[in-house]
């Protein structure tokens, strides 16, 4: 795990407009992209993350014109995911100017592309995105996480915007996408994403225990003390939040202010 966290604001990108909803439904508009993520820049975030939420859905390829714009204003690393199926496709948000690429689905129908990607640009620029949902089935093949009601479920591996259930087990596949040669896992959980409730901590603490690459926290922010849970009782080793951010409830500062405040290594 790194020794310093990360705040990272993430724009969900539709149609070329940042948008942001409840469990990834029910979107509604939250401005430009290339704007917000100036704005992030200014406040000090660590980096920023583009992901095109319906490229796979839609079946088509990345946004080369939005990535082009962001790269040419801002200094901070920039993560871009959706759309990424083949190593051309990696080759050209790079060129484009990303930092970082993130691939779900297609790591999901392809899993050699993560070992290819890894090989060709190095495993600091490959990051598997993996969005969960809880499942009380009993299955004897998948890892068992305790919930702070007292009751026990399984994580599954979602594909397609969180459409369409992988049969995958997190943990295994957290596990799996390291040996790999992922550099980087962004984990969001679909049982909290846009509920301000906070992250979905059972399953963020259960993956980066048992990973050694670091793990992106990602859904569910609501307050400050979210990104305080995030890395104490998550361990995440970086924090991923986007409404609070967009309609202005917080800063990248506020944030980071918060959390030096805490003891925590920003």
């Amino acid at each position: 795990m790194t020794l310093t966290r990360r705040i990272i604001p993430c724009l969900d990108i539709k149609d070329g407009r940042v948008v942001k909803g409840t469990n990834f439904l029910d979107l509604k508009d939250a401005g430009d992209p290339v704007e917000l993520a100036s704005r992030y820049n200014e406040q000090g975030a660590d980096e920023v993350v583009f992901l095109d939420i319906s490229a796979s859905m839609e079946n088509r390829g990345m946004i080369i014109d939005v990535i082009k714009r962001a790269a040419g204003e801002l200094s901070l690393p920039l993560t871009v995911g959706g759309g990424i199926r083949t190593l051309d496709d990696i080759q050209r948000a790079l060129r484009a100017g990303a930092d970082k690429i993130s691939i779900n689905s297609s790591a999901i129908q392809n899993p050699d592309l993560i070992s290819e990607a890894a090989n060709a640009f190095g495993s600091k620029c490959i990051v598997v995105a993996i969005d969960v949902k809880r499942r009380t089935t009993a299955e004897s093949d998948k890892t068992l996480i305790k919930l702070p009601d007292g009751s026990s479920c399984w994580y599954e591996v979602m594909t397609h915007g969180g459409t369409q259930p992988a049969g995958l087990d997190a943990i295994r596949w957290a596990k799996e996408v390291e040996c790999r040669g992922a550099g980087e896992i962004l984990l969001t959980s679909m049982e909290t994403d846009g509920t301000r409730n906070g992250y979905d901590i059972p399953v963020t603490s259960a993956v980066s225990e048992s990973v050694e690459i670091p793990v992106i926290a990602s859904g569910g922010v609501g307050t400050m003390e979210h990104f305080y849970e995030g890395f104490a009782y998550g361990k995440a080793d970086a924090t991923l939040a986007a409404s609070v951010f967009h309609y202005g409830e917080m800063t990248i500062a506020d944030v980071k202010n918060y959390l030096i405040q805490k003891g925590i290594p920003i």
